[in-house]
């Protein structure tokens, strides 16, 4: 099983991705890497992926390439987050979260909702659940636990002000 590391720390300029392997070439023909560049520019975002045969491999190339220097800069190297469906759908519900919050203050709430759905739609990340959750305001959608009490403390806040 192949075993994802991410590659941060990476110089934010044009580089080839031949440069990049380059540095790993000498852990053999079955490693492979992939970097990620801005579409517009063609440069360097700043991090990678390198792809490994096994966990005792991986952690071995951590081991010795982690701080090593790459162009004037120590990259960082650790074991990539593996991509998710549920993540992606907790940052739309966290996005949604904050336009529920906006939503009592304009006049034409109904309007401004269904432009927002259009707008999820265009995005592609939009699904039914994610619809019904921005008509509720705070049953469906559960915010980050990491800002839910400064969430709780804003919505106080708003509906002090909509009171007075």
């Amino acid at each position: 099983m192949s075993i994802r590391l991410y590659i941060g720390n990476l110089p934010k300029e044009e580089i080839e991705k031949s440069e990049l392997q380059a540095v790993f070439a000498e852990e053999g023909n079955s490693i492979t890497t992939k970097l990620i560049k801005d579409r517009k520019t063609g440069k360097c975002r700043g991090f990678g992926f390198l792809t490994v045969n096994n966990d005792e491999q991986a952690d071995q190339i951590i081991e010795k390439y982690n701080g090593h220097i790459f162009k004037d800069s120590p990259i960082k190297l650790e074991k990539a987050l593996p991509r998710t469906k549920n993540t992606e759908e907790s940052e739309e519900q966290q996005q949604t979260a904050k336009t529920p919050v906006s939503a009592p203050v304009s006049a034409g709430s109904s309007n401004s909702g269904t432009s927002k759905k259009s707008k999820k739609s265009r995005r592609g990340g939009g699904s039914k659940d994610t619809g019904t959750t921005t008509d509720s305001s705070s049953d469906g959608v559960r915010p980050d636990p990491r800002w839910a009490a400064e969430l709780e403390k804003l919505k106080q806040m708003l509906a002090a002000q909509t009171t007075n």
